[in-house]
């Protein structure tokens, strides 16, 4: 498959724009470990293979445990806290929003969760780290952004 457009060199507007929400993100207070849980779990249910390969790299580099990374799938399962499993289901929730045709997206049992988990800021750092996780994916995808890491194999 190969890529489409660089839309980054067409307009680098719209890519400086998501980079300033990354650096919000970043500079949040969020734990740096969540948001690589977030970011790769959001990329594997998107199917982003760049991102799902680029958010493992820099979680391990960050300490994250391979057995985790391969349990992420099956989260609720796995070996994660309770403030982990949370982020989880929130960011699922909100990636999965145009899904839910037979609930209320965004249900109020996975809210009611993540409010117990997390203070009111922490909780907008944490929708916007699953929306800018959810916007690099389908830019991604739509794109087909080649990663030089999948095609050297």
């Amino acid at each position: 498959m190969s890529a489409r457009l660089d839309y980054n060199k067409v307009d680098p507007r719209g890519t400086q724009a998501l980079l300033g929400l990354h650096k919000y993100i970043e500079h949040s207070g969020l734990e740096a470990s969540l948001i690589d849980l977030v970011n790769v779990r959001i990329s594997q249910i998107n199917g982003c293979a760049y991102c799902i390969r680029a958010h493992t790299e820099e979680a391990t580099a960050r300490g994250e445990s391979q057995h985790r990374l391969h349990l992420l799938r099956v989260w609720p399962e796995g070996p994660f806290s309770e403030r982990e499993r949370a982020a989880l289901a929130w960011a699922e929730a909100i990636t999965y929003v145009g899904d839910q045709r037979d609930q209320a997206p965004v249900d109020d049992a996975v809210y009611a969760r993540a409010r117990a988990q997390f203070s009111d800021s922490d909780l907008v750092a944490l929708t916007y780290t699953a929306i800018a996780m959810n916007a690099w994916n389908r830019l991604a995808i739509a794109f087909r952004k080649p990663d030089p890491a999948l095609s050297a194999g």
